[in-house]
């Protein structure tokens, strides 16, 4: 059975693109889009991974990061954060709040790649 990523991002162009990427790669793939929508569907979903846009309408993803981070119940699911904001300072605070790893914008596939397999057991 396929891992299952929840891609999360106020863009339908990146959300495509993402799960485009995760599903050629054998993924399987389901998706938010906004802040509001994640934790309800992490609780629903149990995915292994969130990939996680920073800036977004409602919560913003250092929050939702902060939030699965802190819930004993999620904490355990890797969180990487894809965004715009390539300034070191943001990295660290996403670190900070939890997350796992931090991709800028425009993505770079393999560099996700490898991210994701870093934090995931891949499927047999």
């Amino acid at each position: 059975m396929a891992h299952k990523i929840l891609i999360v991002d106020d863009s339908p162009t990146e959300r495509f693109f993402l799960a485009d990427l995760l599903v050629k790669r054998g993924y399987s793939v389901i998706t938010a889009e906004n802040g509001d929508e994640v934790i309800e569907k992490v609780r629903a979903e149990k995915p292994v991974l969130v990939v996680l846009d920073v800036v977004m309408p409602g919560l913003s993803g250092f929050q939702v990061t902060r939030s699965l981070s802190r819930d004993p119940a999620t904490q355990d699911i890797p969180v990487i954060l894809c965004t715009s904001k390539a300034n070191e300072t943001d990295r660290i605070w996403g670190l900070r709040q939890g997350a796992r790893g931090y991709v800028t914008k425009p993505i770079k596939p393999d560099e996700l790649l490898a991210k994701i397999a870093d934090l995931v057991t891949p499927v047999a």
